[in-house]
């Protein structure tokens, strides 16, 4: 009786970060709320994270990110809800990836009810009126960068290019707290539960927990020594790619023992989405200026001509949502396609 308590517990709280998205709004709605308007995703809890991001009015660019995220997350929950239905994912692993895949997100924006947790220099576009010389709040990293731009070795292009990767990398490890402090804020709630799974499940699932944490570390610590190289030697002329997110899953590709032939075809499949990952990005920029354009417009007051930019502006988000989340799925899918292939050829 008391182990069925705590799975009916586990099963309506989602952790001290999500603990106001619980299962009484997480069931699929129509197309349409109740009021006439149309809802955004097809679980509700999703579309209350998304009118509190529009309350609290994040940058453009950052709406845009968080919606992509959080269709992201959707499909893979929609996708969790068959697999119960079907008998699969016995010991929750897939359940409590959701859940703490879930809390990261709310915690990234913001909105996780702890205080603002965003770097703040939340907007890449601004980069440029950084203070130079420190500006990647990690002593580390700064040192590098400034050794890399002081060394002559690369032109105005490499540089940002350079910078791109260094930025990613200051992401990585700021998404990489966040996954620490959501774990061990966590990790107290269901401790019962956990407690009360017989011994291989419970096993299991903390088992997943630290490889999790181990495979993030290991991303980090291989990112790192991939901007130290590369500030000591410079790029090489033989380098593939200049989108960081593009380089990472390449490096990925040849820690594997793929083939040459294998490795090629993936060469061309990363080329199609680098071009994807710049569309991406310009269309963020566009984005940003033409929320600029509008804020300044409305300062005049010309209803007709607010009315152009806005519509100009909302087609633009929509756009750049839509092609976020396609890119953030191209980018998921290329990812478990490394892995899974990469493990076939392991097991050889």
């Amino acid at each position: 009786m008391k182990l069925q308590c705590l799975l009916v517990a586990l099963c309506f709280g989602v952790g001290a970060l999500a603990g106001k998205y619980s299962r009484e709004f997480n069931e699929p709605e129509p197309s349409g709320g109740s009021d006439g308007q149309t809802v955004e995703f097809r679980i509700a809890k999703f579309n209350q994270v998304w009118e509190k991001a529009k309350r609290m009015q994040l940058s453009p660019v950052w709406q845009a990110e968080l919606h992509s995220d959080l269709k992201i997350q959707e499909k893979d929950e929609l996708q969790w809800k068959k697999m119960k239905v079907e008998g699969l994912d016995e010991n929750g692993e897939k359940e409590a990836q959701l859940r703490r895949s879930f809390n990261v997100i709310l915690a990234k924006y913001g909105m996780d009810g702890k205080r603002d947790t965003r770097p703040l220099e939340s907007n890449h576009l601004k980069d440029h009126d950084t203070n130079e010389g420190d500006i990647f709040d990690d002593p580390r990293l700064d040192k590098l960068w400034n050794k890399a731009k002081s060394s002559g070795k690369f032109s105005n292009e490499e540089l940002l290019s350079l910078k791109r990767e260094f930025q990613h990398h200051k992401d990585k490890t700021h998404e990489y707290n966040i996954f620490m402090d959501t774990i061990s804020r966590t990790e107290e709630i269901h401790k019962n539960v956990i407690s009360s799974l017989e011994g291989d499940a419970k096993e299991h699932v903390l088992h997943q927990k630290h490889t999790d944490l181990k495979q993030k570390m290991r991303d980090l610590n291989q990112g790192f020594e991939r901007l130290r190289k590369l500030s000591h030697e410079g790029f090489t002329e033989d380098s593939e790619f200049r989108e960081p997110r593009v380089i990472e899953l390449w490096e990925a590709a040849k820690r594997t023992n793929l083939s040459e032939d294998e490795l090629d075809s993936l060469k061309e499949e990363l080329r199609h989405f680098e071009t994807k990952v710049e569309k991406h990005s310009h269309y963020q920029e566009q984005l940003e200026l033409s929320h600029q354009k509008l804020r300044h417009v409305e300062s005049f007051g010309d209803k007709e001509h607010i009315k152009r930019n806005q519509e100009k502006y909302e087609s633009l988000a929509e756009k750049t949502r839509e092609m976020g989340y396609k890119m953030k799925k191209h980018m998921q899918d290329l990812s478990n396609k490394i892995s899974r292939e990469g493990l076939q050829h392991n097991e050889l």
